[in-house]
C-alpha cells in the first residue's frame, strides 16, 4: 500500500500528491488505484499533482500508465494541477503524454469526468428528460391537448 490515500468520492477517486513522489511510492500508487477503482466501482480518477515542483520522466509514465490502466478497467483519468515549468520540463524530456487527460483545477477536472457544475461557471449542468414521459415532452401540463 502506499503512503497516498486514494479518496473515494461516489464514483470518483480522489488523489493529491503532496510531497516528492519516490519510485518505489509511484508504482504502489498504480496498484492502489486499479485496485480502489475495482473495489468502488469507479468511473474516474482524479490526480492533484499542484504540490509537486518537478515531475520527471518516470513519474510522468506512471501517471500516464496509471491513466491507461484505469481505462482498462473503465475509468477516465484526469491529472490536475500541473505547474507551467512541470509541463515545460515533461515537453523539453519529450513526454507530451497525449494520453494522459489534464486540467488546470480539481474543479475543471470534475466537470470533464461529469461529477457536479460549480456556481462559479457558466457552464449549465446536463439535464435527463425521460422521453416517455408525456409531461416532459409538453411542458407539464400532463394533457395531450388544448
Amino acid at each position: 500500500m502506499s503512503q497516498i490515500p486514494v479518496i473515494p468520492l461516489g464514483d470518483v477517486l480522489f488523489v493529491s500528491i503532496q510531497g516528492e513522489l519516490y519510485d518505489a511510492v509511484a508504482l504502489s500508487l498504480q496498484d492502489d488505484v486499479t485496485n480502489a477503482i475495482q473495489a468502488h466501482n469507479a468511473r474516474g480518477v482524479i490526480i492533484d499533482i499542484s504540490a509537486l515542483d518537478m515531475v520527471d520522466s518516470f513519474l510522468g509514465r506512471v501517471l500516464a500508465e496509471i491513466a491507461g490502466c484505469s481505462r482498462l478497467l473503465g475509468a477516465d483519468t484526469v491529472v490536475t494541477g500541473m505547474r507551467p515549468a512541470v509541463a515545460i520540463t515533461l515537453v523539453e524530456l519529450g513526454l507530451t503524454l497525449p494520453e494522459l487527460r489534464t486540467a488546470r483545477t480539481v474543479e475543471d477536472a470534475a466537470l470533464m469526468l461529469g461529477v457536479w457544475v460549480s456556481s462559479r461557471t457558466s457552464r449549465a449542468a446536463p439535464v435527463a428528460v425521460r422521453q416517455d414521459e408525456p409531461e416532459a415532452m409538453d411542458g407539464g401540463s400532463g394533457t395531450d391537448g388544448p
